[in-house]
């Protein structure tokens, strides 16, 4: 089952945005990097809405690899669907409050619209993966 997971794992971006094939974790890895630079940057105005937004924001960001590295050492393939479902679940969070933080001004657009297209990626690798292993393996 491990080996089964891994290659599932492997984002087969071409189908979703035609980008080359990526590990998913590796790129769920990097976007938690950079949530976590954001929220720096929301801590640095000293605006008590803006840091309370990108507490939220770096939590859900943090968490979709999180669960998707959880999902390696699950127990059966439902498991692996439920930590993966998790995970997308997150990504859909973490899409809300980046959506928040530009209506609200908080930061330049510049700033969190390659944020948001990487979340929307993200979403969509992890359901890909989900519907695969779905498919693959039907209950």
């Amino acid at each position: 089952m491990n080996q089964e997971k891994d290659s599932m794992l492997m984002g087969d971006e071409a189908s979703c945005r035609g980008r080359s094939r990526v590990d998913i974790r590796q790129r769920a890895f990097r976007y938690a990097v950079g949530a976590i630079k954001l929220g720096r940057q929301l801590q640095s105005q000293r605006d008590g809405a803006a840091w309370l937004v990108g507490k939220q924001y770096l939590r859900s960001a943090t968490s979709i690899g999180g669960n998707i590295e959880e999902a390696q050492s699950a127990e059966s393939r439902l498991d692996f669907i439920h930590k993966m479902s998790i995970a997308q679940k997150e990504a859909r969070e973490s899409v809300y409050w980046l959506r928040l933080m530009l209506a609200s001004q908080f930061l330049p657009e510049a700033s969190i619209s390659p944020l948001i297209d990487e979340t929307d990626q993200l979403i969509a690798i992890i359901t890909a993966i989900i519907v695969k292993t779905k498919k693959r393996h039907p209950t």
